[in-house]
Order: structure tokens, then sequence, then C-alpha cells
């Protein structure tokens, strides 16, 4: 196959890159999951929806905020695709979505946190 001879070269065959450099509509898809998850409150309201479900009340007593605070980080996750909800009569329970995608972002962001599921190791 011929490459394009790029402006510069710098010895790294760096041409032999461009035709499996993904689109850049691929990397705004995973910039907006990144950014749902640069918000600290967020990050810790996903990881909770990991391991269990549960409902806006029991959610701000476990991260100290607000219930209108935690609804609103609630429809930013959900808008992003990474939880879900049902409805229990009058409660509303939320889950982070299992597929690949969460399970990646949950599996990455205790490997950074040095966290261990607490599902892995029960005591």
């Amino acid at each position: 196959m011929t490459y394009p001879s790029l402006p510069h070269d710098h010895g790294q065959n760096a041409e032999k890159l461009i035709d499996h450099i993904p689109s850049a509509e691929s990397f705004n898809t995973l910039s907006d999951i990144f950014s749902q998850l640069g918000d600290e409150s967020r990050l810790r309201i996903f990881w909770i929806l990991c391991h269990c479900e549960e409902c806006v009340i029991n959610l701000s007593s476990m991260v100290d905020m607000s219930s209108p605070a935690v609804s609103h980080h609630l429809r930013q996750l959900k808008a992003g695709g990474l939880i879900e909800s049902r409805r229990s009569g009058k409660e509303v329970y939320y889950k982070a979505v299992d597929n690949d995608k969460t399970r990646l972002l949950h599996s990455m962001i205790e490997s950074l946190m040095h966290v261990t599921c607490p599902w892995e190791n029960p005591s």
C-alpha cells in the first residue's frame, strides 16, 4: 500500500497509521463519555451504580448531596447512556447499564484509583 507523505519524516513510519486513525466522530463520542465522568460527583455516583441499584434519596445520603443535585447528575449520566432507570410505584431506581462500555469504565475507575470492587473480595 502506498501511504501519503507527511510534511516531516521523523523516522517513525507514521504514514502507516493514517489509515487506522478513528474518525473525529468516534473521538467525539469517547470525549462525551469522558466528560460525563469528568465531574467528581458524577464519577462517584456512577461508581456506586456499577455496584447496586439505588434511588435518589439513598444516593443523596451516600454522597452527601441534595436530592436535586443528585437528580441533575443522574440526568446527565442517563443522557450519556451510562445508567438506566426503572420505576417501582413512586420510586425510581438507577443502575449502570450492563454493557461492555460501562464495565470497562468501571474497571478503569477502580484500576486508576487502586480500589477493589466490593463484590470481588467479600468480607
